[in-house]
């Protein structure tokens, strides 16, 4: 009777200890509020907003969802991440050791998801009679050791070299800084920013001297669906990885060579995600592996990450 009574109490004692959960557990609306916000908006370096913005217009309808895209340079696209203002970026490069170690720290999981690739354009004016540009010129343009056109092409009558980038702290300059100039600043006392990927197109296609460098998915003429058009307004420059720049071995940043490596300015587009609680931000970004998501990134000329790719040989016959 004791042993009985001693099981029964134990257990009533239990069924009434699960009527009151702990202190520590009740919710935090501040907490709640703020991780709401943040899931509210995604930031993304500027270049890649005709991207962004077709795969949210899908996202959104098909989910009823609702998130804001940011588009500002990468560096603060970042800043906002590692701030908890948001828990989605779009950048070209992976966290940092330390940003990655500081995320974690917190009690926060952070991925870096490769979504895409595009490639870095650089553009001239249409009236431009060179096309075709080796990167050992590129870097020594970026360098000051080049300053004019002539230096490179002596038939060319253009002047100074006038190097036009969308923003000193986006994607763009970053890259070149790390991958062309191997981490080295700019030393060419001609490069400026125009703002936007848009305002370097509309640059170029007003000064015969210049050159801008802006991300691939800008280039496209959408009139076109099988995304071997570039705008018409500019000039696609050919890229060679040789000592000398022909027609015959410089490549344009078009999805196929982009796929097999002849483009050399290719960068991976990533999706920098720290949403522990796989809300809104984490749907998105999974919205954009998926076989929809990926066929917009196709649509506009850049190369999915994740899609299954079918290569095929046409040939041409001009009778």
């Amino acid at each position: 009777m004791n042993a009985f009574n001693k099981i029964y109490h134990l257990v009533g004692l239990t069924l009434i200890l699960g009527l009151f959960p702990g202190c520590g557990n009740k919710p935090n609306p501040e907490k709640e509020q703020a991780y709401q916000k943040a899931a509210s908006i995604l930031t993304a370096d500027e270049s890649f907003f005709p991207i962004i913005d077709e795969e949210l217009y899908y996202f959104t309808n098909q989910t009823l969802d609702s998130i804001t895209p940011v588009y500002i340079n990468e560096q603060d696209a970042v800043k906002k991440l590692m701030k908890q203002e948001t828990w989605l970026a779009f950048t070209t490069r992976d966290f940092t050791k330390k940003e990655r170690q500081d995320l974690i720290a917190q009690k926060f999981l952070p991925r870096a998801i490769p979504v895409a690739y595009d490639g870095l354009a650089i553009i001239v004016n249409n009236s431009n009679p060179d096309s075709c540009i080796t990167i050992k010129d590129f870097a020594r343009i970026l360098k000051g050791e080049i300053t004019k056109w002539d230096e490179i092409y002596p038939q060319n009558k253009l002047g100074v070299i006038d190097v036009v980038f969308d923003n000193p702290l986006s994607s763009t300059v970053r890259w070149c800084v790390d991958s062309i100039l191997g981490g080295k600043q700019f030393k060419a006392p001609n490069i400026g920013a125009a703002k936007t990927s848009a305002a370097v197109i509309d640059y170029v296609e007003n000064h015969p001297n210049s050159l801008g460098i802006i991300g691939s998915n800008w280039l496209n003429d959408k009139r076109d669906t099988t995304n071997v058009t570039f705008k018409k307004n500019i000039t696609v420059m050919g890229v060679s990885k040789l000592d000398s720049a022909t027609k015959h071995n410089s490549w344009k940043p078009y999805q196929y060579y982009l796929y097999n490596g002849n483009y050399p300015l290719r960068r991976t587009i990533y999706a920098l995600l720290n949403d522990t609680r796989n809300g809104v931000p984490s749907s998105f970004t999974h919205f954009v592996q998926l076989p929809k998501g990926q066929k917009i990134i196709l649509r506009y000329g850049l190369l999915p990450r994740t899609a299954n790719m079918n290569v095929r040989d046409v040939i041409v016959n001009n009778k």
